[in-house]
């Protein structure tokens, strides 16, 4: 027997779950509410572990084809302090392929393939324990039961009230994100100062950080302590009420940093929330969760990889097991749990680092990590 199975949220757990039922020939609903592929900008570019992001994309059979897409030169990375010296520069090696780097949209390509997604269908709750199943509900009222939906729906998922009542908290930490584009055409010393992977400037309680993606595309993240309601007298819509009010937070730092938001384009506050740690649930039978709408945590590194390998997992559990869904689901659980929860409070202690008072305190993270 097949169950009905639906995930919600055509992000790269959704579709890494998708993905992996659909190489063993399970059926499985993706539903997303976005009209289509290419209604928003996808964002910027990944790193994905091996042992995580990768170990996903090899139960998907797709690894082969990421390598070749991936950028192991991505793997680069270039701290400088706020007069412009260069503290450290850290080189791949030729053959090194721990966390090569890829854009979000090619990897949302790559996963997407020849799933059938369910787009447009923006799903407004989730209510489990009817005799016919999971029933959801859509935003333009139709209704559909499922025998188990998963939610991988993100930070604000419709699907976590099903089973916890908690919402993600404010941080303390917010970015502004920017972009480059043709940046070694139109920018070249600004090209050659990010290099191939990424570069970070970081000062008392605010960092700049660039990152390359394909095709000459740079994103930029203006990151500082501030409370939420920063921007009450900033129009956010308003590109260069908002570079002006950036370039003032940084004034002082070396005059190519602050080109890279002299630069910038159009500017998108992010400001950063987080799950409790450790966030768990009294099991319901016929919902859980991935990635963000399980364990949202600073985007520094773990987030779409750990989702990612979440969503094969289950999803392999699903397809090659014994056939006992809830006792599939109740496993993997516990196993996510437990890991999400070691990341969680890692990233949690880099974000109070990389973003404090103390800037030797960023410069000595990446020392721990990044090879001698």
């Amino acid at each position: 027997m097949r169950h009905r199975i639906a995930v919600v949220g055509g992000g790269p757990a959704g579709l890494a779950f998708a993905r992996v039922l659909h190489r063993h020939a399970y059926p499985v609903t993706v539903l997303e509410r976005d009209p289509a592929p290419d209604a928003r900008p996808p964002g910027g570019t990944l790193d994905l572990q091996e042992g995580l992001g990768q170990l996903a994309l090899d139960k998907a059979g797709l690894l082969a084809e990421f390598q070749a897409l991936s950028r192991p030169e991505g793997q680069a990375m270039r701290i400088l302090d706020t007069d412009g010296s260069v503290l450290r520069d850290w080189q791949p090696r030729p053959d090194d392929r721990a966390h090569p780097e890829i854009d979000r949209g090619q990897l949302r390509d790559l996963l997407l393939g020849p799933l059938d997604i369910r787009w447009g269908r923006r799903v407004t709750q989730v209510v489990p324990g009817g005799r016919e199943g999971v029933r959801v509900h859509f935003a333009d009222g139709r209704q559909e039961t499922f025998d188990l939906v998963v939610g991988a729906d993100g930070a604000w998922s419709r699907v976590r009230p099903a089973v916890s009542p908690v919402t993600p908290r404010y941080t303390g930490v917010t970015f502004v994100e920017t972009s480059l584009d043709d940046v070694d055409t139109r920018h070249p010393d600004l090209a050659r100062l990010i290099g191939d992977g990424s570069l970070a400037v970081y000062g008392v309680n605010r960092a700049v950080v660039a990152q390359r993606n394909s095709g000459g595309h740079v994103k930029v993240y203006a990151q500082f302590r501030t409370p939420l309601d920063w921007h009450t007298d900033l129009d956010l819509e308003d590109a260069e009420a908002v570079r002006s009010s950036l370039l003032a937070l940084f004034a002082g730092w070396a005059a190519p940093v602050l080109d890279l938001l002299r630069h910038g384009t159009a500017f998108v506050h992010r400001p950063l929330y987080v799950l409790p740690v450790p966030h768990t649930w009294p099991h319901v039978p016929g919902v859980t969760l991935l990635g963000d709408a399980a364990h949202l945590m600073p985007p520094l590194g773990a987030g779409a990889n750990l989702a990612m390998l979440e969503g094969a997992e289950l999803a392999e559990s699903i397809a090659t097991g014994p056939g006992d869904l809830d006792m599939a689901v109740r496993a993997f659980e516990g196993q996510m749990w437990e890991r999400a929860e070691r990341w969680a409070r890692l990233t949690m202690a880099g974000l109070e680092r990389l973003v404090s008072p103390d800037p030797a305190q960023a410069l000595a993270v990446f020392d721990q990590v990044q090879p001698s």
